[in-house]
């Protein structure tokens, strides 16, 4: 019993590290609203001396150029709802609520499909690392929900 305990707390130290770093991009956007977003691109591509001809930079600008407020609100708003369903989530998990532990699978297995999708159009290692972890979650989960269910049969 204590393993399931270690390998939901590990699972759940991920989730809300997955939500700390969604609230960091919620607060970071909010910031951002009001500000004159292109002009800030272009003082960071500045700042890393790239070249604002070249390719990428050019669509980073052109991207940052298209952000106004209500888009910037919006996605701060989304960013924050992910922060807290994944910090609800690792305190269901770290407290082994049974509810998060089902939780933790969909919403894991939801991802696999897309992760898939991507390695097969880009073979790129954090790809292939992201879908391992998530692989490794649902195959746990799965372990834990359904071994638990055969263990009281």
């Amino acid at each position: 019993m204590a393993g399931k305990f270690r390998g939901l707390r590990a699972i759940a130290l991920l989730e809300a590290s997955k939500g700390c770093l969604a609230l960091a991009v919620g607060f970071g956007l909010h910031y951002l609203a009001g500000q004159n977003v292109q002009q800030l691109a272009e003082q960071f591509v500045a700042h890393l001396h790239l070249n604002v001809a070249k390719h990428y930079p050019a669509i980073f600008i052109a991207a940052a150029g298209e952000l106004n407020n209500s888009r910037l609100t919006l996605l701060a708003i989304g960013a924050m709802a992910y922060a807290i369903i994944r910090l609800v989530e690792a305190y269901g998990l770290w407290h082994s609520l049974r509810w998060t532990e089902w939780f933790a699978l969909l919403s894991g297995a939801i991802y696999l499909p897309f992760e898939i999708y991507e390695l097969f159009e880009k073979l790129s290692w954090p790809g292939m690392v992201v879908f391992l972890i998530n692989i490794l979650v649902v195959a746990y989960m799965t372990h834990i929900i359904f071994g638990q269910h055969n263990q009281a049969a």
